[in-house]
């Protein structure tokens, strides 16, 4: 049995056919159309899926599973709001029309909660019970799963944790990838040293030693920091996995984050969370997105 999988972006679509065991066959990508006032996306997936099956027709496609910015109503498969980034894409009826018109079963979730399933299925957090992922980028995104369900909350829109309130801030305004880059710049600019700031070349200037780097990503993981124990306190989860380009930085990253953590903790007994950095990348929302439409039909 195989599996059409695909995960909605607002500037790039990824797409995959999978096995049932998350085995990648075939993998690509295509834009996200939209302009400043309207998407194209439902288009695109139909002729997406369209040209998969037709093109594909030796393997057994017995579903399509989506992961889709925007806030997603998973019963529906519907997305009930979305940012300036996808102009009129809230009340876009996926499931329904995908399955209307290819007479085939789909499953549309929420992206940043596909990524945590697929991390907590094939990645940082497999063979835990309960699971906490953020994901730092522009802003900061999160999921919960707790006692191997995800938590979407009544609204779906549980574990938004960019807008949890860190020192009379959104976290994701002070602790997010973001955020590092614009320190960064800002103190540099300000020092007369020219050049431009990228997520990547931060991590190798204080590999260097550049201390305007390291006192910069010193100051995101004490705000992460903070966001991370309320957490523990709140949820107490087996895992905390931390995902976004800052899990490539692994090695230099992820015993840092656990130090600060466990340095403010209130006692030992809420040290039991693991703390670790994603290990899935750009494939963890389209396993994460056949893992909930496995789990739902199974």
């Amino acid at each position: 049995m195989y599996y059409i999988c695909i995960d909605i972006g607002g500037t790039s679509t990824k797409y995959a056919i999978l096995n049932k065991n998350g085995e990648l066959f075939v993998n690509g990508m295509i834009p996200t159309r939209v302009t400043k006032n309207k998407n194209y996306i439902l288009t695109d997936i139909k002729k997406l899926v369209k040209d998969l099956l037709e093109q594909y027709k030796m393997y057994e496609i017995k579903g399509i599973c989506i992961s889709s910015a925007g806030v997603v109503d998973p019963d529906k498969g519907e997305i009930i709001f979305s940012g300036p980034t996808i102009p009129e894409y809230k009340g876009t009826r996926i499931k329904q029309e995908i399955e209307k018109t290819f007479d085939i079963l789909c499953e549309v979730e929420n992206d940043v909660n596909c990524a945590a399933l697929g991390e907590y299925w094939q990645g940082a957090g497999k063979n835990s019970e309960s699971m906490v992922c953020l994901t730092l980028g522009t802003g900061i995104g999160g999921a919960v799963i707790l006692n191997g369900k995800l938590l979407n909350g009544i609204g779906y829109t549980a574990g938004e944790i960019g807008y949890m309130e860190v020192n009379g801030e959104h976290i994701q305004n002070i602790a997010s990838a973001k955020t590092l880059v614009k320190l960064i710049q800002e103190k540099k600019e300000k020092e007369g040293i020219k050049g431009k700031i990228t997520g990547f070349n931060i991590f190798e200037l204080a590999k260097q030693g550049d201390e305007i780097c390291i006192d910069a990503i010193s100051t995101i993981i004490k705000n992460l920091s903070v966001g991370i124990r309320n957490i523990i306190y709140l949820l107490n989860p087996q895992v905390i996995v931390i995902g976004g380009g800052i899990a490539e930085q692994k090695e230099y990253m992820e015993e840092k984050i656990r130090e600060e953590v466990n340095k403010g903790l209130v006692g030992d007994i809420f040290k039991k969370t693991e703390i670790r950095l994603a290990e899935k990348g750009n494939q963890a929302g389209i396993l994460g997105a056949l893992y909930n439409f496995i789990n739902k039909h199974s």
